[in-house]
């Protein structure tokens, strides 16, 4: 049982240290390779802990490996672009000026459930409000909102705070916020058709209490519309 325990006061010490060298950095703001090493060596400082007739140089040996490789890979990324490149990979815009970037958000392996938690996140609710947004190497949103207009000598005004409702996720009808907001299909269709779009082409719809829509396709530029709904007041 000393044993025990003086191992794992020991393996805690070093760890506390090996940790402290890699960096100040929380669990979300780790590259890749950081939270690999991390979490290796996690699993390795257990296995001498747990078991008193392992030797403690098992856990201490690869715990100062990794530490070192830590470090090794650090100074290559500062110092090639490339290695970074290889390392952390590169930001990836998944909003821009014509909308959610389908593609992008396809090589993240995303779908649109996970892009809106992440908007939600970073302290959004509206699309309509976002110019880029963009997912830093760490996984981290970064959100630019777009200007808002104002005329040469005017205050702004406060505006009404208004909740986007999903209607439309990845071409399909999520159809209780249909009929919360009180949205018939075929109000969702004539904007489909006047912009020669199908249902399949729709990546996300959604519509606010005073009915302005925004909608993003697929494969060709977000753009704004205003629905006929009857459940303004039920959200």
């Amino acid at each position: 049982m000393f044993v025990v325990f003086l191992k794992s006061i020991i393996t805690f010490i070093i760890v506390f240290f090996v940790i402290r060298l890699m960096g100040k950095r929380q669990i979300g703001e780790m590259q890749p390779f950081e939270l690999v090493i991390t979490l290796i060596i996690a699993e390795v400082a257990c296995i001498p802990m747990n078991d008193p007739y392992i030797p403690l140089y098992y856990g201490i040996i690869p715990i100062l490996t990794l530490a070192t490789l830590h470090i090794l890979l650090s100074f290559l990324s500062r110092k090639s672009l490339k290695v970074r490149k290889v390392l952390s990979g590169n930001s990836v815009i998944i909003i821009d000026k014509s909308g959610i970037n389908y593609a992008n958000m396809k090589k993240m392996n995303m779908n649109i459930d996970d892009l809106i938690e992440a908007v939600r996140t970073a302290g959004y609710v509206d699309f309509s409000q976002i110019a880029y947004a963009i997912f830093e190497t760490n996984g981290q949103l970064c959100v630019v909102e777009k200007e808002q207009s104002q005329q040469d000598g005017e205050q702004p005004q406060p505006q009404k705070a208004l909740l986007p409702l999903e209607l439309v996720i990845d071409g399909k009808f999520n159809e209780e916020n249909m009929t919360l907001s009180g949205t018939a299909r075929s109000e969702i269709e004539r904007v489909l058709g006047e912009n020669k779009l199908r249902l399949s082409d729709l990546l996300y719809a959604d519509v606010r209490q005073d009915g302005n829509a925004y909608f993003s396709p697929k494969r060709k530029p977000a753009f704004c519309s205003t629905l006929n709904i009857s459940g303004g007041d039920n959200w």
